[in-house]
């Protein structure tokens, strides 16, 4: 393993930490002037690419200590002073829904909640940390036409034992875990701010690629595909009869943009098209269901910099996608002012986070 880029440009903070398929993400933020202010930020990737990919080997799968002492190594190389860190747990290892249920009071729900979640939660609720908030009050009309009133709750469940094994890292670490929070509820933090319009966030990671809608302000539905920039690698690997260390290479440099290497770009066709395919799926389930009409798509994770991908995406998707660009919420040094559009889509989660601490 090895450590690739790191920036220090002050001293006190809060960190977001995005421990993801293929790297670990840490980024400092502190408020000034009412404003995020970028501090610090690291990364830490895996130097044997080819054994990762060939397993599909998740970094939380790696040994507790292996990913301790990456995480060190950011803090150190980065000079990053900060030890108070809020950490993400990623969609494939959460659950989480919108329910309704009849509104009495909270005090009410609080008692209801456990079994309502008993339909939902694939788990016993033993082994799960449970948590929920009302994201909307409404009412419905009965048969007998009277009106009772209504309440959406955002239902969210993390694995205890997962819980646990991060605040371990954390302490393994040196640090104080603060909060454990959805990845989802990072990416939205980071993404959209106080936008109330439906937007679909599509974040392409190493192992899968997560599809959610924010409405007003809260996931309304979200769904993990198990494709992401791992099997382009291989698809690629696999048609040009490269290693796969050859083949990320390629996916990075000349992606979908080079009719001189036509083969790599139609070794990924069939993979992204099946994102674009479960993008609109989950787009019109949602819009079909609350009658309404999603606004934009949002695209990050490390795949969305890929040559020409942005471009592809949309013309497939044939609505209004644009790159995540979490630095549009923060000031920043001027020598990270053209390297945001490369950061942005890589550090959007650690961004969110970190903002809910700052």
């Amino acid at each position: 393993m090895g450590f690739s880029f790191f920036k220090n440009f002050s001293s006190r903070s809060a960190l977001g930490i995005d421990i993801g398929t293929a790297s670990i993400k840490i980024v400092e933020l502190t408020r000034e002037g009412g404003r995020f202010k970028l501090l610090n930020y690291g990364i830490f990737q895996l130097e044997n690419q080819e054994e990762a990919i060939q397993t599909n080997q998740k970094v939380l799968k790696l040994a507790d200590e292996a990913i301790i002492w990456g995480i060190k190594e950011v803090l150190k190389q980065a000079k990053i002073k900060s030890r108070n860190a809020i950490a993400s747990i990623p969609a494939y290892s959460t659950f989480s829904t919108v329910i309704s249920l009849p509104y009495l009071s909270e005090k009410d729900l609080a008692k209801t909640i456990p079994f309502e979640a008993k339909k939902y939660i694939p788990l016993p609720l033993s082994d799960v940390v449970v948590d929920w908030s009302i994201i909307n009050l409404g009412s419905f009309t009965p048969g007998q036409g009277k009106t009772v009133p209504t309440v959406e709750v955002f239902l969210a469940a993390v694995p205890k034992h997962e819980a646990e094994r991060y605040k371990n890292i954390a302490n393994g670490a040196g640090l104080t875990l603060t909060a454990l929070e959805l990845e989802n509820i990072g990416l939205a933090r980071a993404l959209i701010g106080n936008d109330q319009s439906p937007i679909a966030i599509v974040n392409v990671g190493g192992r899968s690629t997560s599809i959610l809608v924010m409405d007003k302000g809260y996931e309304r539905i979200s769904h993990t595909y198990e494709i992401g920039g791992f099997e382009i690698t291989k698809s690629i690997a696999r048609s040009m009869g490269v290693s796969l260390a050859r083949a990320e290479e390629l996916k990075k440099t000349v992606g979908l943009g080079s009719d001189h290497v036509k083969v790599v770009s139609e070794a990924m066709l069939s993979l992204v098209d099946m994102m674009v395919f479960e993008t609109k799926k989950t787009i019109s389930t949602y819009e079909t269901s609350k009658q309404t009409k999603v606004q934009k798509v949002i695209l990050v994770g490390g795949l969305a910099i890929m040559p020409k991908f942005l471009e592809y995406f949309k013309n497939k998707l044939g609505m209004d996608v644009a790159m995540g660009n979490p630095f549009a919420r923060l000031t920043y040094p001027k020598e990270v002012a053209g390297l945001t559009n490369q950061l942005g889509p890589v550090f959007s989660v650690a961004i969110g986070l970190a903002m809910r601490g700052a």
